[in-house]
């Protein structure tokens, strides 16, 4: 018995298994402008993506206090896009329509390149996307370079922001000195993406 408990942990964790060092999953999504966006057109790019839903009180935390326009703004350039996504369902919260995804652009400032929805949730679940927020960053090859969290102090309190470190600007900066990044992989903290 303990055997076969001890098998179904392994499969468990295999499947949640993180994507550091391995091929980022291909997708492509309708933006909110209704435009197609792969994430093959980016070859030769870093890209940041965040997933997101902004119901959630963790997200509320980091566009509301400007900590992610701000990550943003320090990061996106000519080699850099930042791909923000929905994979609330129909019906959940965060969900989005594209008009509505416009108006929330707009409300918080997001300077993200595109906005995605994926209400079907596919490219969530491809990535293993659990929280609002849940960062992963893909290097100009195609490899996921970071993944988890936007910082180290998990909590829904913008108070918190100024002691934390920011896990996706400690990586660019590392990134521009041709440094390995540190922190790799952290625990994501927020809401559930709403499947």
């Amino acid at each position: 018995m303990k055997v076969i408990i001890l098998s179904l942990l392994l499969i468990h964790s295999s499947v949640f298994a993180a994507l550091v060092d391995k091929k980022a999953p291909s997708f492509s999504l309708k933006n909110e402008k209704g435009e197609m966006v792969s994430l093959e057109s980016f070859k030769g790019k870093y890209v940041v993506l965040e997933w997101m839903n902004h119901g959630c009180p963790f997200v509320k935390k980091h566009y509301n206090s400007n900590n992610i326009q701000e990550t943003q703004a320090a990061v996106i350039d000519d080699n850099t896009v930042w791909l923000s996504i929905i994979s609330s369902a129909e019906g959940k919260q965060g969900y989005s329509t594209p008009k509505q995804a416009v108006a929330d652009r707009e409300r918080v400032n997001s300077l993200a390149s595109h906005i995605l929805l994926d209400t079907k949730g596919a490219v969530g679940q491809a990535y293993g996307a659990k929280t609002t927020p849940h960062m992963f960053i893909v290097n100009p090859k195609g490899i996921v370079a970071y993944e988890g969290a936007i910082d180290s102090v998990a909590s829904a309190d913008q108070a918190d922001i100024k002691g934390a470190t920011n896990y996706i600007k400690a990586a660019f900066a590392a990134i521009k000195k041709g440094e390995k990044i540190k922190k790799r992989k952290t625990r994501p903290y927020g809401c559930s993406v709403k499947y």
